[in-house]
């Protein structure tokens, strides 16, 4: 069994913005929207959703860029002003759960997504595993994510 230490802790590349989280997350899971392939400079990005209660951050350090998503939303993109790396995501309407940019915890070594989002827009070359959620677009519920993660991590946040 996997064991995470908690609280998980994280940074810009920089370091000038680091952060905690106290609780276990709700949910990890990739997203292959255009958006996320731009902004990763990768075939997807990683999305690590928490409570905001049980994040601590200094936003007054972050800058914040405001843009649409591919579903019609509004998504404020938090990130370091002297990197530019990318740490959270905040839906508006929906500000009690952050999306942490996974890559950006200082340890990766427990993170194992149980699902991908925006699959229709995935590059042909990336190979979804068949026993992972798989939604070709944004999902109207999160729940079969976290359900998922609650059973798949069971144990592992201590």
């Amino acid at each position: 069994m996997v064991e995470v230490a908690l609280p998980l802790t994280g940074a810009c590349q920089c370091r000038a913005v680091t952060y905690r989280v106290t609780a276990a997350p709700l949910t990890l899971y990739c997203c292959h929207c255009t958006e996320c392939q731009h902004q990763s400079s990768s075939a997807f990005g990683m999305s690590c959703l928490v409570d905001r209660a049980d994040l601590t951050v200094d936003w007054s350090q972050l800058a914040v860029w405001t843009r649409p998503t591919d579903s019609g939303n509004q998504l404020d993109c938090y990130f370091c002003p002297t990197c530019g790396g990318r740490l959270f995501h905040v839906s508006k309407g929906d500000e009690d759960i952050i999306s942490v940019k996974a890559g950006s915890f200082d340890d990766r070594s427990w993170l194992a997504p149980v699902g991908h989002i925006w699959t229709a827009s995935s590059q042909k070359w990336v190979e979804i595993p068949e026993d992972l959620l798989n939604v070709s677009h944004d999902p109207d519920d999160m729940t079969p994510f976290m359900e998922r993660w609650r059973a798949q991590t069971a144990g592992w946040f201590v």
